[in-house]
């Protein structure tokens, strides 16, 4: 059912929010700048009108999630600090201060689930929007932009072959035992014993024992696997069948094979190396990011699927920024990573290369800025939860990549009104005019 407006007959002697809080802190005059409403237009379709329990507010759970990623926070930190911070509360649409948490955190699951990542887009289209409508955010400083890749790490330990033949045991033992089928052995215990004893030789650097036991487990799952699909009824066997692919996806593979199971419960996980020489390997989803030069504001971003080349991702990236921010771009900046690129629009493509410093001074104070993307994704993960991602499937990789795009919008848009804040400040209360802008833009 829709969202319906609370009752608050009984708060009539209460103060108001807006009676008590700064009108001049930032958030109050963050939430007074987005428009909302266009939350209301966009999400309000996917309520039922008639049927089921009302629903928490839309600008509520849109407020939860600016706020969860710029501040770095969990579905339950966010929603257990919210009842602490009154201006939290004002921002995302309360009229009085409440006692009690505002929904359930299991709630943002699934509103995301029910929002999906072409929701979430209209989050990121609305950051875009105030920034412009602020000032943060200048339309000649989307003609210019800077695009980069990047790895969204995924919540997986680190995938070792006996790891994963022990994990993928465990969860056949375990659904078999679910559903009643009475294997000729779980090799619970000897599996268990079987991944200690590999560790141990493997630090000990006693290889070849270590392979005796890697072989030890991988046979333990071969015969599992083997015993349920000989005991399976017809009717058990599409619940299965997802279990039973990824144990022989496990089985067959070789260590130089393409599109490899690194994760049992995120199989969409990919290997991915970008040269860095602290970590030489990641495992994740490719994320590009789309910013301005001049003043950096995050104008697209989105995860890919498996690992394409980074060039293969431009065309769709550019495409996305120009959607959402309604414009069209000039000239795109890019490292050698996007030599053969997909572009096919009207923007001028400059790929920073050797022998850049010969060029005009104009290009090259342009060239200089492309970098800029860089600490765009450094920011983002590391105040916003761009580091690892939580998120269930490859949805959850789409969702997770905009609302981190969100947050660090949001964070400029804050350090914005910081900026006036603290110039306000000092003249009330020194009567001089304001130190340097860096002086303030460092307080956020």
């Amino acid at each position: 059912m829709r969202p319906k407006p609370k009752d608050n007959q009984n708060l009539l002697f209460t103060s108001h929010l807006e009676q008590i809080l700064n009108n001049e802190h930032p958030l109050f005059k963050l939430a007074n700048a987005i428009d909302w409403s266009e939350f209301e237009e966009a999400f309000g379709k996917l309520y039922d009108p008639g049927q089921g329990r009302p629903a928490k507010p839309i600008r509520l759970m849109v407020g939860l999630h600016y706020l969860k990623h710029a501040y770095d926070l969990s579905d339950e930190d966010v929603v257990a600090r919210w009842v602490e911070n009154p201006y939290w509360q004002h921002f995302c649409g309360n009229s009085y201060f409440e006692h009690e948490l505002p929904i359930d955190p299991s709630l943002m699951t699934k509103w995301r689930q029910k929002v999906k990542a072409e929701g979430m887009e209209k989050l990121l289209e609305v950051t875009i929007k105030t920034g412009l409508k602020t000032g943060t955010l200048k339309k000649a400083e989307l003609k210019k932009l800077s695009v980069d890749t990047t790895v969204q790490e995924k919540a997986i330990t680190f995938p070792t072959d006996a790891k994963l033949y022990q994990r993928m045991r465990e969860k056949l033992v375990s659904k078999a035992n679910e559903y009643g089928i009475d294997l000729r052995q779980s090799y619970v215990r000897k599996g268990k014993q079987a991944l200690v004893m590999h560790g141990r030789y493997a630090h000990a650097r006693q290889f070849k024992r270590a392979r005796r036991q890697l072989k030890k487990l991988k046979t333990y799952l071969g015969r599992v696997t083997r015993d349920i699909e000989r005991k399976l009824q017809p009717d058990q066997l599409k619940d299965f069948e997802k279990l039973l692919k990824l144990s022989h996806r496990l089985l067959t593979q070789k260590r130089h094979d393409k599109n490899k199971l690194y994760s049992i419960h995120a199989p969409e996980v990919v290997c991915i190396s970008k040269g860095k020489s602290h970590k030489r390997y990641e495992f994740g989803c490719k994320v590009g990011v789309v910013t301005t030069m001049k003043k950096p504001f995050v104008v697209g971003i989105q995860a890919f699927e498996g690992n394409p080349f980074d060039g293969h991702t431009l065309s769709d990236s550019i495409e996305q920024a120009e959607r959402l921010g309604s414009f069209q771009a000039e000239e795109i900046y890019l490292d050698r990573g996007y030599r053969g690129h997909d572009y096919k629009g009207n923007a001028i493509v400059h790929i920073v290369r050797s022998g850049w410093r010969k060029l005009p001074r104009t290009l090259r104070h342009w060239f200089k800025r492309r970098s800029v993307v860089e600490a765009v994704i450094g920011h983002s993960k590391n105040e916003c939860r761009l580091s690892r991602n939580h998120l269930l499937g490859t949805e959850g990789d789409k969702i997770n990549a905009l609302l981190c795009g969100c947050g660090y919008n949001i964070r400029r848009l804050l350090r914005k009104f910081i900026f006036w804040l603290y110039k306000i400040l000092l003249l009330r209360w020194f009567g001089r005019p304001a130190l340097s802008s860096t002086f303030y833009q460092n307080r956020f």
